[in-house]
């Protein structure tokens, strides 16, 4: 295992022994054992334990005992436990050559059971994670497994029992009987309280506990521990204050006459900015009509944040100009930092050392600054102005925003404040989150995520937040390469990956998987919250769609709702006779906008039989997309339920889609970008609605 905790001994694996003794002292079941280093002991300790009992090498080089041909079952008497002392010998010479025969696990034969699988690990951003799932081989077929971000409570190791997709075997399934899922829920939170509690505890993987209807046992513990590590205490942080990323005033150190360089075209961004902006570089006099400034202190007004793009190793010096002017924001777009050398590092703590001394709240450095469009404050070197709007968007990617950027002007996709966290050498997502929820513009967060260095800070800032506006976060790295699978021990089935999409459920946080998705939902929760219920009404002239419709429903968790008689009844007076009589609505292909409009008035007299209604419209002839566009307004304006649209095609209906926006009415150009966004709205209120019990 690779050294992950500096000024610390590396993780060291206990023998078998020495965790199941751990294991028995914390009064977790385990079966009776010893430990032979001769043929001759391990029948006298088998005799002891009592016929069958089970033999398993004890050597610091295997960690896969049965691919070393390390386990031997079903031994019945002392000479057998003599040979297969002599057998799992030879076959540890054989099978892994320089290995070192520390001892031989006999240990008492247990009978057979539902396998189970109970692993930890340190995470390097979150701390201490736990994980549970269906054990034995099955664990590295399946991955069935349910993660969590210590600590946790009684209650949530019931809730990661139920949610595996094996909780049927152990609710008793078809024939078979319950198993014992009392016992099972008090190991795992023992487990959990053991492993939270010892900070020399690294890692564990218990696999497999066996359970029955009655009890159940650990026969097989790796435990890894770091001798000497202590609990390193979250420490008080100062969250910088809101109101630094509104300022009144902004000097640029390092604009430039030369149209080509970042200097000049942030420049050119912050010509808009109605606050004063004053250009600095000692060798010219003006630039695109702004008086310039050998250096920020010959500025005769306050300035309230400085955009440095300057030099990397020139940057230590203008800060502290900064720190001088009484600077309270740095925004440092400079790139050379830690990212390319060791020599970039160390000007990163240069750089944290001068604004701690100073007062100065430092975004970046190797970042693209800040976009506050209801501001008009446009601090990047982006030359696209995004549109103002209900989402504010945090990225550890500068590329991710321009694009998205530029995407959302087609789109028509408005923003309250865009942040770029470059290097987070002072403030991090942890900051950001708490300044874009405080923004009164702002209805829904997105996080575009690679890594978060503070994690148990995040989690508590931001169950915070998510308890008031909606939180959206697509988390980079979901694919195995980089991801060691299950190469050394189960227990590495809680991947990077995998622990931060847990850690962000646990908080309150919506994890989603395209930039697509991120947006769909987030414009949905901005325009219309989270629905009031999963009963669904779709609306549609195309009999195909509404086909689709059901499936994407399905797949999804929403349940089209049967029609009320008296709907049924109503809905026949003023469709065609043959419109489909169930949900999905097929009004038919013949009609326009006054053919929906008639349909919005019978589902706004019985909106208490549905929760969500989705309009689904495509090109026609007869439909007039504004008219239908307005109806849809309509509809939204005079009920309490969700309204969302799906104008379908293209340049046709840009139009209707345009009046939706203005109304902040949701329309998506798929189908199942539609039901996907609903879908994760309604799991996660539900997650919400558990978390608040």
């Amino acid at each position: 295992m690779s050294e992950e905790h500096t000024g610390y001994n590396p993780p060291v694996l206990l023998t078998e022994k020495e965790g199941m003794d751990l294991l028995e002292k914390a009064g977790i079941p385990v079966p009776g054992h010893g430990v032979a280093h001769s043929a001759e002991e391990a029948g006298r300790i088998a005799s002891s334990i009592g016929f069958p009992v089970v033999m398993k090498v004890i050597s610091p080089q295997v960690i896969h005992k049965s691919d070393a041909g390390g386990v031997i079952t079903g031994i019945q008497t002392v000479q057998e436990a003599n040979d297969a002392f002599r057998k799992i010998s030879g076959a540890l010479r054989e099978k892994v050559p320089g290995a070192v025969l520390t001892g031989v696990m006999v240990e008492e034969h247990c009978p057979p059971g539902l396998e189970i699988l109970i692993g930890g690990r340190t995470d390097p951003s979150f701390g201490k994670v736990v994980t549970f799932g269906m054990g034995g081989i099955m664990v590295e077929l399946l991955r069935d497994v349910s993660i969590r971000v210590l600590p946790v409570d009684r209650a949530t190791v019931a809730q990661m029992i139920h949610e595996i997709r094996g909780y049927h075997l152990i609710r008793g399934f078809r024939n078979s009987p319950p198993l014992d899922e009392g016992r099972l829920t008090d190991v795992v939170f023992s487990l959990a309280r053991l492993f939270e509690s010892d900070p020399e505890w690294h890692e564990f993987d218990i696999n497999p506990l066996i359970l029955y209807e009655d009890g159940c046992v650990a026969v097989d513990a790796r435990i890894y521990v770091v001798h000497g590590r202590k609990e390193t205490p979250l420490l008080p942080r100062v969250l910088p204050d809101p109101g630094i990323f509104y300022p009144g005033s902004v000097a640029l150190i390092g604009a430039s006459t030369d149209p080509q360089k970042i200097g000049y075209v942030m420049l050119r961004n912050l010509i808009g900015f109605p606050g004063q902006v004053y250009p600095v570089n000692p060798r010219a006099t003006e630039i695109l009509g702004k008086k310039t400034y050998p250096k920020i202190g010959d500025i005769a007004g306050q300035v309230d944040a400085a955009v440095i793009a300057v030099p990397a190793p020139t940057v230590p010096d203008v800060l502290r100009q900064c720190s001088d002017k009484g600077v309270k924001l740095a925004i440092i777009v400079s790139s050379g930092f830690r990212e390319s050398s060791e020599e970039g590092r160390r000007l990163e703590q240069e750089l944290v050392e001068i604004a701690r001394e100073g007062g100065i709240r430092i975004m970046g450095p190797n970042c693209l600054g800040i976009i506050s469009p209801h501001a008009n404050l446009n601090a990047t070197f982006d030359p696209i102005a995004p549109k103002e709007g209900p989402i504010g968007f945090i990225s550890q990617s500068g590329a991710v925003i321009t694009t998205i950027v530029d995407w959302s002007i087609a789109e028509e996709i408005g923003f309250s404040l865009i942040i770029s966290v470059g290097n987070q050498i002072d403030m991090g997502f942890v900051d950001y989150l708490g300044v874009v929820a405080s923004d009164p513009h702002t209805r829904a967060i997105i996080l575009y995520v690679e890594e978060i260095r503070e994690g148990r800070e995040f989690l508590a800032a931001v169950r915070q937040i998510t308890e008031k506006k909606p939180v959206i976060a697509l988390k980079s790295g979901s694919s195995a390469k980089g991801q060691k699978a299950a190469a050394s021990h189960t227990g590495s089935l809680a991947g990077n990956f995998e622990v931060y999409e847990a850690a962000f459920r646990q908080a309150g946080i919506i994890p989603v998987y395209s930039i697509q998705e991120a947006f769909d939902v987030a414009e949905l929760l901005a325009s219309e919250g989270y629905p009031k219920g999963n009963r669904a009404i779709v609306i549609t002239t195309a009999g195909g769609f509404a086909v689709m419709a059901s499936d994407y429903a399905e797949w999804y968790g929403i349940t089209l709702c049967p029609l009320p008689a008296a709907m049924t009844e109503e809905l026949d007076r003023i469709l065609p006779p043959m419109w489909s009589r169930e949900n999905p609505l097929d009004i038919i292909g013949d009609g326009g906008a006054e053919r929906y409009a008639r349909v919005f008035d019978v589902m706004i007299r019985f909106q208490d039989d549905w929760d969500i209604a989705v309009v689904i419209a495509v090109p026609s002839a007869i439909l007039d997309p504004i008219h239908l566009a307005q109806e849809i307004v309509r509809f939204s304006q005079h009920t309490h339920k969700m309204v969302i649209g799906c104008l379908l095609g293209g340049d046709g209906m840009r139009s209707g889609e345009r009046v939706l926006q203005k109304a902040h009415i949701p329309n998506y150009h798929e189908i199942e970008g539609a039901f996907r966004a609903v879908g994760r709205a309604l799991s996660h209120q539900r997650s919400l609605d558990k978390r608040s019990r």
